[in-house]
This record gives structure tokens, sequence and C-alpha cells, in this order.
């Protein structure tokens, strides 16, 4: 991959960053990881890639066997781009690498939304740049199927470092569903997963991510996002297998008038797992909107579910919500909500719950013929159902598989 320098190279920032620990969430040691794997093989025909790979990238909504209500695909195993497609005119789906050899202003953006220096995670990303997906809507254009991409661990104490970059041009639209999962369900692993987005004028982008990893994996996200006036962003996250450690903070930066960004997480800890889940969205720009929503539910596991909205604008309206549930064993869900308001004229809320499941709504299903099994699932079918404003009828129908396929494992 091409070095991009600047005054001060993003790689000496990297440096500098590299040795500090984290802030948020675990420490993970990344030293107990390995930095490299062996190349994989293209694959100009996804379909072919093995059957096991192929229903475990299913299960996370990344269809291979037809993709044809898919517009693009993008699949990376370990560090290597292994296979990249388009099926619509005015969408475009490559390997970064790709597009910083393709594309001269691509380094105009790159680390802009996300800063290389920002932890030790993203300092390592910079410092042992693989890969990752570059996904672009021009001006006009609306993707009629979503973009889908998978990003698959398959080498034991992998750390696996991806920098994505999308970008909704203006008045565009794009839709995109991407999965991550291992190929192991039970090798050491660790996801490392810088994404940049930047919504354009009047732009609207839905992404959908579905995470399948496994009890010994450690995933550290580190997103940002950037919308100009009337751009849209809909960010949906869906957690509900067995994880280590997961701990991001995606944080979403409304710069034009009116600019709207919504966050909605679904999240199931099992026992054995840590989740560190948040959202953050700052309001800079008049008439801004934000909806910070996050489900979340242990059987055991810890949940930390943080959101903070911050405004700096005229007319600018946020509301976040967290809602938890413990079902059994020692679990432990901790609700963050945040706000601050840098002047009048703004408009923020929030609210929090966290309990268990009312005897009495168990009692009265069960009165009705169910086993309290069926009663509980019931329930929390009706809790993990979040109504998500401006999402297409089929991600919506890919979100409610994706949720419906762990309800056993979670009850």
């Amino acid at each position: 991959m091409r070095e991009i320098k600047s005054s001060k190279t993003y790689r000496d920032k990297a440096k500098e960053a590299s040795g500090k620990p984290a802030t948020l969430g675990e420490d993970v040691d990344l030293s107990s990881y390995v930095g490299s794997a062996e190349e994989q093989p293209y694959q100009a025909d996804p379909s072919k890639l093995p059957a096991k790979t192929k229903k475990q990238m299913l299960e996370v909504g990344v269809v291979l066997d037809d993709v044809s209500q898919r517009s693009g695909t993008f699949i990376q195993m370990d560090n290597t781009a292994v296979h990249s497609s388009i099926r619509q005119e005015g969408i475009e789906v490559m390997a970064t690498s790709q597009a910083l050899e393709k594309y001269d202003w691509l380094s105009d953006y790159w680390w802009q939304a996300v800063a290389a220096d920002t932890d030790k995670y993203t300092a390592n990303v910079e410092l042992n740049q693989h890969d990752g997906y570059f996904i672009r809507v021009l001006p006009g254009s609306k993707s009629i199927y979503p973009v889908q991409a998978c990003l698959y661990l398959t080498k034991a104490r992998l750390a696996q470092n991806v920098h994505n970059v999308i970008i909704a041009e203006e008045d565009s639209e794009l839709h995109i569903i991407t999965g991550c999962t291992t190929a192991s369900s039970e090798e050491a692993g660790l996801h490392l997963g810088v994404s940049e987005f930047y919504i354009k004028r009047g732009a609207k982008v839905t992404f959908t991510m579905i995470h399948n990893w496994n009890p010994e994996v450690a995933v550290r996200p580190r997103t940002g996002i950037i919308v100009e006036q009337d751009g849209v962003f809909l960010n949906n996250y869906v957690i509900m297998k067995p994880v280590h450690s997961l701990q991001t903070n995606p944080t979403a930066r409304c710069v034009g008038d009116n600019a709207v960004v919504r966050f909605n997480s679904i999240l199931a800890a099992p026992p054995g797992s840590n989740i560190d889940l948040g959202s953050q969205a700052f309001l800079n720009a008049t008439g801004a909107k934000t909806e910070i929503i996050s489900r979340a539910i242990t059987t055991g596991g810890s949940i930390i579910a943080r959101g903070y909205i911050e405004g700096n604008a005229p007319e600018v309206k946020g509301h976040l919500e967290c809602r938890g549930l413990i079902l059994q064993g020692e679990g432990v869900i901790r609700a963050i909500p945040e706000l601050k308001g840098n002047l009048a004229g703004i408009d923020l809320s929030h609210e929090a719950a966290v309990g268990k499941i009312a005897e009495e709504e168990v009692e009265y299903l069960m009165a009705r013929g169910l086993t309290r099994t069926e009663a509980t699932a019931v329930i929390v079918r009706g809790f993990l159902n979040v109504d998500i404003e401006g999402l297409p009828p089929m991600l919506s129908a890919e979100l409610r598989r994706a949720v419906e396929a762990s309800e056993r494992d979670v009850m």
C-alpha cells in the first residue's frame, strides 16, 4: 500500500501513539498476536469458496451463491482482498490499496474522519497496513440493492488490520451490509477495523453491521463519520454471539445544516463476553439531528452501553435511549448516557432503563398456553424489535433474520 505523507506523516503520529494504553475497555496486548498471514488466492467467483466459509458468511448477511440482489461484493480474508465486484453502474467497490493507486485525491480523505493517533489500535493499523474496502457511490446515483462486504479472520492469533473508506457523493444513496466473522469457533484473534465515512450534501448511507466472532476474539473497531448539509447516515449494529472483548465508540460529526445521524445497536452478552459499545454525535450545524438507541441483553456477560450527544449549533435535536435486560446469571449492564449543550435553543434528551423481565408479563403469556421458555422468548423478541426509521425493506428483513437466528443462542 502506498504511503501517504503530510507535513508530519501519519506514520510519525502513529508511532507516537503506539505505546499509549487503551482509554476505554480492556487493554489488549498487541504483542501477543502475529502481524502477518499467508496471502490468500483471489477468487473471481465467490460462489466457489468452500461451503463452510460461505455458510459462516451467510450468517452475517453476506450472500455468495446468488448475488443478484447485491449491488457489489467485497471479501477480505485475513490480510488479503480475495474478491471485489460490482453489479450496478455508479458504484465503486475495491480494496483500499487499489483505490489509493487509482485516485490521487483519496489522500485528502485518508485519516480525516479518524485520527491515526487516536489510540494504539489506530496506530497499529497505520503502522501495519493490510487492506480494507473502498466503497463509493457517484453523484446522484442510488443503489438498487445493498453492497455487501465481509471481513473474515482465518489465521489463529492474527491481528487483522483493516482500513475502510466509504464515500457517498452529493445526492446519492448507498446501502451496505457488512459482516465480520471467523473461520474457527475457538482460536484467539484480534480485529482492528478503521472505517471512515464521508456523507456529502444530500446523500444518504445506511450501514448495517453484523458481528459473529468467537469467545476468544478481541475486536476494536474505530469509526468516524462526517455528514454534510442534508446528509443522512443510519448505522445499525448487531452482535448476539460470544466475543471475548469488544470495544468501539463510533463518532459522527454533523457539519452541514440539517444533517441527520442515527445509531441503532442490538447487543447480547453470554457468559465470558465483555462488550463496551458507545456512539457519539456532535451536532455542529443548524438543525442537525441525532438519535442513539440501544437494546442490550445479558445472560452472564458484561455490557457497557455508552451514548454521547453534544449540541453546538442552534435548533439541533438529539435523543439517547438505552434499555437493558438481565436474563440470568451474573450479567452486568451499565448504561452511561451523556448530553452536553453549549448554547441556548437546543433540544437534547435521554432515557435509560436496566432490569429484568416482569413476572406478570411471563404469567400473562403462560396463562394463554405458552411455556415459561416460550413466553420469555416472545418478550425478548419484542424487546429486540427496534423500529428503525428509514431502513429499506430488504435491509430491515436482513436485520430481523440476523436477530431471530441468534435468539435461540441467547435464550
